[in-house]
């Protein structure tokens, strides 16, 4: 089992909404984005395209972050997910350097709010009681592993039931994002990525990522 995600950049309008849904869901706080949209352009008036990318870690098989952290923090579980173990961390941002995709942040003020001056939100509050976050550590997409974990506990299908798939991708209103199983020959996921041809960024890295992208 390796999980994986496959995005349909033709069907992505830049809404931010899994951005918005991956900062509820694991109450992150402000400045930190465990997944971000990109939006440019190429070509010159009049024939101008719109290029909108959303973009987070790429759960790579082989993941250099794992190899350099030397605390163990930054760890990969059998189903391919890597995740941060926060008691671990020192902070010394060796993985940051050496992801190939540039996906990590690093919290480290504690105090800021999403409204300066006005207090926390009560967002705020009940984020810092159900899903601390530590200060001086390394945070990252872990492709919501708590919901996928809670879902497989009750016999549900990741990428098919929405209780046990990541929140970016039940909240897109586009449909863009799918989520499976990249080991099972006949997951919805890898038939649209072999129909669709799918295709990984920065292979020369070597990492062989679990994000596909779809033009």
């Amino acid at each position: 089992m390796r999980w994986g995600m496959a995005i349909e950049l033709k069907r992505c309008v830049g809404c931010c909404e899994c951005v918005l849904a991956c900062k509820a869901e694991h109450f992150l706080p402000p400045d930190i984005f465990w997944n971000r949209v990109l939006i440019g352009e190429k070509g010159k008036y009049p024939t101008v395209t719109k290029l909108i990318y959303t973009v987070r870690c790429n759960q790579c098989a082989d993941p250099a972050c794992v190899k350099v952290c030397p605390t163990g923090a930054t760890q990969q579980r059998e189903d391919g997910i890597v995740w941060v173990d926060e008691d671990k961390c020192v902070g010394c941002r060796y993985c940051m350097v050496a992801c190939p995709y540039q996906m990590r942040s690093m919290y480290e003020d504690g105090n800021k709010e999403y409204f300066p001056g006005q207090g926390l939100t009560e967002h705020e509050k009940m984020g810092r009681i159900l899903y601390p976050h530590q200060l001086g550590v390394v945070q990252k997409c872990i492709f919501c592993k708590e919901r996928i974990d809670a879902g497989l506990a009750q016999e549900l299908k990741p990428g098919v039931d929405r209780e046990a798939t990541p929140a970016c991708v039940i909240n897109c209103p586009t449909k863009a994002i799918h989520f499976g199983d990249l080991d099972d020959p006949y997951s919805e996921i890898n038939r649209i990525i072999k129909e669709k041809k799918g295709h990984q960024f920065h292979l020369e890295y070597g990492t062989d990522p679990s994000m596909y992208y779809i033009d």
